[in-house]
């Protein structure tokens, strides 16, 4: 009402009433039918009703079978169809609307619970994928092409990791709970498992699992990836036909089991190998094999027999090679010992950054068995029992390549004297895709135990030292 029409009727006269004026913003348009937020709310709601449902099933399957899951006379084909086909039930059982895809998803999943290792199977059966770690029941990372990335797999609970975890270390005879909250272990493939719970992994269970590939590779493998170059693939299979003492090092995740296991297929069939590890890992080709395990010490804190226990042992069984999967303590004497005593064409790696570092670390394990033994009588041992020494580096472009092949010479004075016979070029630089484009080259240095080769009939191709390889080269 305008102010003369308000002064009118404050006077007693009849005031016409005024149209009323209808904003044009006044009527906000019609919303959608299904607004976002309930949309989010109902997603998030089917996930749950999902994953609900996919613990009422595995929970009425574990009923249905007990203990049959466990019949060690159901081969795993025969189990895999009986799980396969109890579930189907228990889908129709519980009658839920599913679609085609959900039905064969919720299928899939409970059955990686059952008889797999649950969420990680899938990443398990991804050849892609060459380590898998967990850092508690929503955080799991992969590790693809030498990169790390997170992904969206996750545990429903800290208490369903836990289960994987125990299923793990069970099927190996090993234990882990509060007294003993980290170990050891290993899948049926041969992968590297390491476990460590509450209360010494603060945030939540961890889980690492280093996969090792189901069809071994091979040394056509290693030269294709550029971890090898064919001159020295040639060379170190001559080392080991020869019955050289050789020791693969590098640092964690350089590849130096699979190295090994590569060198360990030059063995001739003939031999009898005795391999000694921590967790079984090496998948050696040969028929002749014994394969000892290291057993950690019960829940009274008795019975454990360690890799030098073993070491110790394996002089009694008549092996042509030993092969030890790493040294890491006292078994460094008894190895460098047994190298010493007729056991030639030793194979075994360890943690180190260099060949130097390699023979400094090998001094240090020594040193470890607590025999008060001179440094000058510890090197003259490796000096005398090592005779290469094959250096693997994790470039930072994640190849893995042999950046080294040495010779161990002797002792000049108070050191080991090395001589290197091949190096990486890292002088070539870096490709467009930022990977080394440099390669392992021969230094031209004609090690001496290619008078053993002589000795023994083992011919090497004048390519393999590159040109003028007689000369010998600057010891260091």
């Amino acid at each position: 009402m305008k102010l003369s029409q308000r002064l009118a009727a404050a006077r007693g006269e009849v005031v016409e009433a005024a149209p009323v004026e209808v904003p044009v913003v006044a009527v906000p348009e019609p919303r959608p039918a299904t607004p976002e937020p309930p949309v989010v709310a109902s997603t998030q709601a089917g996930s749950d009703a999902l994953r609900a449902l996919k613990e009422r099933a595995s929970q009425s399957l574990f009923e249905r079978l007990g203990p049959r899951l466990s019949d060690p006379d159901i081969s795993d084909e025969q189990l895999y169809a009986l799980v396969r086909t109890e579930l189907q039930k228990v889908v129709a059982d519980e009658q839920a609307p599913l679609t085609r895809e959900e039905r064969q998803r919720l299928i899939a999943e409970v059955g990686d619970d059952v008889l797999g290792l649950g969420p990680l199977q899938r990443l398990l059966d991804d050849p892609s994928v060459t380590e898998i770690m967990v850092n508690g029941a929503d955080m799991v990372y992969v590790e693809q092409a030498g990169k790390l990335t997170r992904t969206g797999t996750r545990f429903t609970s800290e208490q369903h990791l836990r289960q994987v975890i125990e299923r793990i270390v069970g099927k190996v005879g090993r234990r882990i709970d509060e007294s003993s909250p980290m170990v050891d272990a290993r899948l049926a493939d041969g992968s590297r498992v390491n476990a460590v719970i509450p209360p010494l992994a603060f945030g939540g269970s961890s889980l690492t699992i280093r996969k090792f590939a189901k069809d071994p590779f091979g040394v056509d493998d290693l030269i294709s990836f550029g971890t090898l170059s064919p001159e020295m693939a040639e060379l170190l299979h001559a080392c080991v036909e020869a019955r050289l003492n050789v020791i693969v090092s590098g640092g964690t995740g350089t590849g130096k089991t699979t190295l090994l296991n590569v060198l360990s297929s030059f063995i001739p069939d003939g031999e009898r190998i005795v391999t000694i590890e921590d967790a079984v890992e090496l998948q050696l080709q040969q028929d002749h094999v014994v394969r000892l395990e290291s057993r950690p010490p019960n829940i009274e804190g008795k019975g454990a027999i360690t890799i030098r226990d073993l070491v110790r042992n394996s002089l009694r069984m008549r092996p042509d090679r030993i092969v030890v999967g790493e040294c890491r303590g006292g078994e460094s004497l008894d190895m460098l010992q047994a190298m010493n005593t007729g056991h030639d064409g030793s194979l075994s790696t360890v943690h180190a950054n260099s060949p130097r570092d390699a023979i400094a670390r090998l001094e240090t394990l020594v040193l470890m068995a607590g025999m008060d033994l001179p440094l000058r009588a510890i090197r003259e041992q490796i000096a005398s029992a090592v005779d290469v020494v094959v250096q693997l580096t994790r470039l930072r472009d994640g190849t893995r390549r042999v950046t080294h092949v040495t010779e161990v010479q002797g002792m000049e004075g108070q050191t080991v004297t090395l001589q290197d016979a091949f190096l990486f070029d890292y002088s070539a630089g870096l490709g467009p895709d930022g990977r080394f484009l440099g390669k392992p080259v021969p230094t031209g240095v004609r090690p001496r135990f290619t008078d053993r080769f002589t000795d023994l009939g083992i011919t090497l191709s004048p390519r393999v030292f590159g040109q003028g390889a007689a000369a010998p080269g600057a010891r260091r």
